[in-house]
């Protein structure tokens, strides 16, 4: 299923590895992680609350795939989908879907059970793990 980012929420995309160490600091904190899910290509969704289309274009930019802003593209492995970007996400009744040769994807946190976060929050966080492991 093709899940269109940047109108009710952005993803948050790093590998699976820095994801679940992510996941672990945000339980331990006060910080709850929204909906999260692992594609089949190895890389963790954060789903958090679009910024949409601020006043100030300045503010936030349009995300195209395998395009990042300047103060993300410096941190290795981060990718984040806005406006016009998407992922694949899990759409089979038992929570997974199949993204060709790479394998199953599936929720780790499902989206009903969880609100979606603030983005700049989880994004500190991510860019801190991205960086310690990079």
């Amino acid at each position: 299923m093709v899940l269109v980012t940047g109108r009710v929420f952005d993803v948050l995309d790093v590998p699976a590895s820095v994801g679940m160490t992510v996941l672990s600091r945000m339980e331990q904190s006060d910080l709850r992680p929204g909906p999260v899910a692992m594609s089949g290509g190895n890389r963790a969704h954060f789903f958090v609350r679009t910024r949409g289309a601020p006043e100030d274009e300045n503010e936030w930019w349009s995300c195209h795939l395998d395009c990042e802003p300047e103060e993300v593209a410096e941190i290795s492995g981060l990718r984040w989908h806005c406006r016009d970007s998407y992922v694949l996400g899990p759409t089979f009744r038992d929570g997974s879907s199949r993204h060709g040769a790479s394998g199953p994807a599936r929720w780790l946190r499902e989206p009903a059970s969880y609100q979606l976060p603030d983005a700049v929050p989880v994004l500190e966080i991510l860019a801190d793990v991205c960086e310690e492991t990079g």
